[in-house]
This record gives C-alpha cells, sequence and structure tokens, in this order.
C-alpha cells in the first residue's frame, strides 16, 4: 500500500504539462476581415506567388492566387468564386483589367458588384503582401524585371477596324496583353476581356474565336501570333 503512493504522484505530475498545454490551441479562431495572404516565391525565375485568404460574400466565397514577376502581375487565377453566370462572365474581364491597370484600381462590373469587390479587396492584398517580400529581395525584383520584354504586333486592318496588340513577355511566358488599337464597337469591347484571358492562360495565338467578334478575334489572333514570332 506504501508502494502506490509515489505511483500516484507520479502520475498525476506527468499530467501536469498536458493541463498547462492545453489552452495553446487557439488557432482556429483566426477571423481575417482584411485577407492575410500565404505565399511561394520561386528563386530560379524571380517569381512570387500570393494565395490569398477565402473572402465570403453572400453570394459565395472568392479567393485569388496572383502571380508576380518583381512587382508586376503577370496572372491571376481565381481559386473560389460565386457559382452564378454572372460571376463566370465577369471573372475574365476583371482578370484582364488587372493585368492592363496592374493595380487593385479597376471598375465593378456591372451585374456582379458583390464579386467584383470582394476580387478588388483580395487582389489588393495580394499586391501588399508582395510589395513586402518585394523590398526585402531587391536582387530579385531587378533580376525579374530585366527578364521582361515588351513587343508590338502588326496592325491588322480588318473590315471593322483596325486590330493590334502589345504583348509582355516574361522569359518565355506571356505575362500581360494590351490592345494598342481595337474596332470602335460594343461587341470588340466584351470580346477583348475574354481573349486576353484566354490567351493568359493558353499561352499562345491558339485560342477559340469569340462568337460576335469573329473579325475581331482573327485580327486579334494574327496581331498576337506576329507578336509571339518577333519575340522569337
Amino acid at each position: 500500500m506504501k508502494r502506490a503512493i509515489p505511483v500516484v504522484v507520479l502520475s498525476i505530475a506527468g499530467l501536469v504539462p498536458v493541463w498547462l498545454y492545453q489552452p495553446s490551441s487557439g488557432t482556429s479562431t483566426v477571423q481575417a476581415t482584411t485577407p492575410a495572404p500565404s505565399t511561394s516565391s520561386s528563386g530560379t525565375s524571380g517569381t512570387h506567388v500570393v494565395t490569398t485568404t477565402t473572402i465570403d460574400t453572400e453570394k459565395g466565397p472568392v479567393q485569388l492566387q496572383v502571380t508576380f514577376a518583381g512587382t508586376k502581375i503577370t496572372a491571376v487565377k481565381m481559386l473560389q468564386q460565386p457559382d452564378h453566370p454572372q460571376t463566370e462572365a465577369a471573372v475574365p474581364k476583371l482578370v484582364a483589367e488587372t493585368l492592363q491597370a496592374q493595380s487593385a484600381d479597376i471598375d465593378t462590373v456591372s451585374g456582379a458588384t458583390i464579386t467584383s469587390e470582394a476580387y478588388k479587396k483580395s487582389l489588393q492584398a495580394a499586391i501588399d503582401d508582395n510589395a513586402k517580400t518585394a523590398s526585402s529581395s531587391p536582387a530579385a525584383s531587378a533580376s525579374a524585371a530585366s527578364a521582361s520584354r515588351t513587343v508590338d504586333g502588326t496592325a491588322v486592318d480588318t473590315e471593322k477596324g483596325t486590330v493590334q496588340v502589345q504583348v509582355t513577355f516574361e522569359g518565355d511566358k506571356i505575362g500581360a496583353v494590351r490592345m494598342l488599337q481595337q474596332p470602335n464597337h460594343p461587341q470588340t469591347t466584351a470580346a477583348v476581356p475574354k481573349l486576353v484571358a484566354e490567351t493568359l492562360q493558353a499561352q499562345s495565338a491558339d485560342i477559340d474565336t469569340v462568337s460576335g467578334a469573329t473579325i475581331t478575334s482573327e485580327g486579334y489572333k494574327e496581331s498576337l501570333q506576329a507578336a509571339i514570332d518577333a519575340k522569337g
């Protein structure tokens, strides 16, 4: 009976660290009103990928993955978005405007206001996160910037008007496409963001023609291919 006492005491003492450790598990309580992005970098390519915190909206969650080369936005991917036709139509426009503006200062897409605002908020959080990383590694930023090259495609005259693109390459990758000239037509205006988004995804001129803007689409692809060929 006397031997049992120290055993009980030791058992109780062994449990003390467990009791002291329990309260430290508080990670599940994080609620970010401003996204707190996670990041990854590639020292060889100079790219920096930021995955933003999910923003919950009344239409559904919005989450982005933004790729930077130095301080330049080279790609935006939607990891989560509301399952809604207006959102699906809005996303290519938001991405195309982002790549052209190189900031979150872009227009809200009509009919998808809630998604647009969440997109811009998430994008700004990614830009802020990248700025902190870029400032801490100036050598990588300078290397990425020096690897970029801008090429103007051929001006293609169509019966609707002239089409000409300007393509920015990051190494061998198409980082951005800008319209230098395009027909002044509503269907062209609606088609351009889709053409740019498809180009960035396909990384070539082998993309679909946009319905209702066939002539502009063909002119766009011809000018784009000329820029790709000129880049070499």
